[in-house]
């Protein structure tokens, strides 16, 4: 995932990457202020317009491991999901655009705004 490489081809839809974020701060990820203040921040960083409000509901609460915020942020291109995980600190994050965007950026400010000790990454572009 270098940074200024071109990744969509002529063809391509688009390119979404896909995050999990270990040893997270449990005040981050417990906290619906700092959450909309992430997307907020990302939505700059990769230079995505917002479309409508970001919507945070906490729920999960059937399953011993599942409470806590989901995010969703519709971006003029398409969307930014995440799923917070407050019994693992894990956060489990979704950036799908038409648009690209600079990968590294985006696990770059995402493992230090959760302060994550460890970060899985995959990327995929959309056919």
């Amino acid at each position: 995932m270098a940074a200024n490489k071109k990744i969509l081809k002529k063809g391509d839809y688009g390119m979404e990457l896909i995050l999990d974020l270990y040893e997270c701060d449990p005040e981050v990820l417990s906290s619906k202020r700092k959450l909309k203040e992430f997307v907020d921040k990302l939505c700059d960083i990769l230079k995505m317009k917002k479309y409508g409000r970001c919507y945070l509901p906490y729920f999960g609460l059937s399953a011993e491991h599942t409470p806590g915020y989901s995010l969703l942020q519709f971006i003029e291109t398409s969307s930014i999901t995440g799923h917070f995980a407050e019994k693992t600190n894990t956060a489990y994050l979704n950036i799908f655009s038409c648009q690209e965007f600079d990968p590294k950026e985006a696990v770059d400010f995402a493992k230090t705004f959760f302060k994550a000790k460890r970060v899985k990454k995959r990327l995929y572009v959309r056919k």
